[in-house]
């Protein structure tokens, strides 16, 4: 199957035009925000319910500390900000007030991974995933595009419980259907392949298209898996692909420790182990420059997924 798009998009636009529609749509939904409305786009969201918005300031552990609050009052606290400043400087407030009891908050991050590009490595969190998956009970989602993320806003808001949605500041390419159902926990098998399989997640996937594209063109078929759900990981699904190839690769926008790579070989080594190659960033802080630029010095782009499916496809 061939992919094709016809317009770019920012995934925290389908951000925005997910709390648009919970605006809208449900009445549970209070969305929280640490002075980034516009990066956030929820000016929608605040248009349509007023009510229901609370500008907190940059005080983000403030934040999490009130949407703790609010989802005691029976109300679906989604609160917004950075990704460095969601995960990172608040670490402590979300895991004692709300993985510790299992509170029903969205914590819900822009501007994650390389891709926010000029405002450098101290705004660039390439840790998140690690740190949020570590949660006893936490649900980790990355979604892949503008509908994706979209899709994935509004499933979270039925989703009883803590949950991490992760997305970025760049336009990518919107290619999944619109007005899609947005499955936690269920990978989708995009490209049918029996040579190696790919296995991507957030803005990887796309790349990851890209580089079975190349691969059929030298003869390699790829198996790939959009994981936009890292936690709880889809399994059954990684394990009917590996049964197929016999090698995986896996491709994410977070440094190797503690990602996507990481949960896969986990679970790989403890019921099937496989020969796996990795995508990601290689314990290194990343820097400013353009975003492009970012994900092809640090090796996160179709060209790497290539060069390390062919080496895991030689280690067989």
């Amino acid at each position: 199957m061939k992919f094709t798009y016809e317009t770019k998009k920012d995934t925290r636009s389908g951000f925005g035009a997910g709390m648009e529609y919970l605006s809208q749509n449900n009445p549970k939904v209070v969305a929280l925000c640490a002075d980034l409305i516009g990066s956030l786009k929820l000016e929608a969201f605040i248009k349509n319910s007023p009510e229901r918005f609370f500008q907190t300031g940059i005080a983000e552990a403030n934040m999490i500390g009130i949407s703790a609050g609010l989802a005691i009052g029976g109300y679906i606290p989604f609160a917004t900000t950075f990704a460095n400043f969601g995960t990172g400087r608040v670490y402590d407030q979300i895991r004692q007030s709300v993985a510790y009891s299992g509170k029903n908050v969205k914590i819900c991050c822009s501007h994650a991974g390389l891709t926010l590009g000029e405002d450098g490595a101290t705004h660039q969190i390439l840790e998140d995933i690690g740190l949020m998956k570590m949660l006893p009970g936490m649900v980790v989602i990355n979604p892949c595009d503008y509908n994706q993320t979209k899709a994935a806003t509004i499933a979270i808001a039925d989703y009883e419980g803590p949950v991490y949605l992760r997305f970025g500041r760049p336009v990518v390419p919107v290619f999944t259907p619109e007005n899609q159902k947005f499955e936690i926990g269920k990978a989708i098998h995009l490209i049918e392949g029996s040579d190696v399989t790919i296995l991507a997640t957030g803005h990887l996937v796309w790349e990851a298209i890209q580089a079975a594209e190349i691969l059929e063109e030298k003869g390699i078929k790829a198996d790939v898996l959009n994981i936009h759900t890292i936690k709880p990981l889809d399994t059954a699904a990684i394990l009917a692909s590996i049964s197929k190839t016999g090698c995986v690769v896996t491709a994410e926008e977070h440094q190797l420790n503690g990602g996507l790579g990481d949960s896969v070989a986990q679970f790989l080594s403890q019921n099937r182990p496989t020969i796996q190659e990795f995508v990601g960033v290689n314990d290194s802080f990343g820097e400013s420059g353009k975003p492009a630029d970012l994900m092809e010095k640090y090796g996160l782009n179709a060209a790497a997924i290539v060069e390390k499916s062919i080496k895991a496809i030689s280690r067989k």
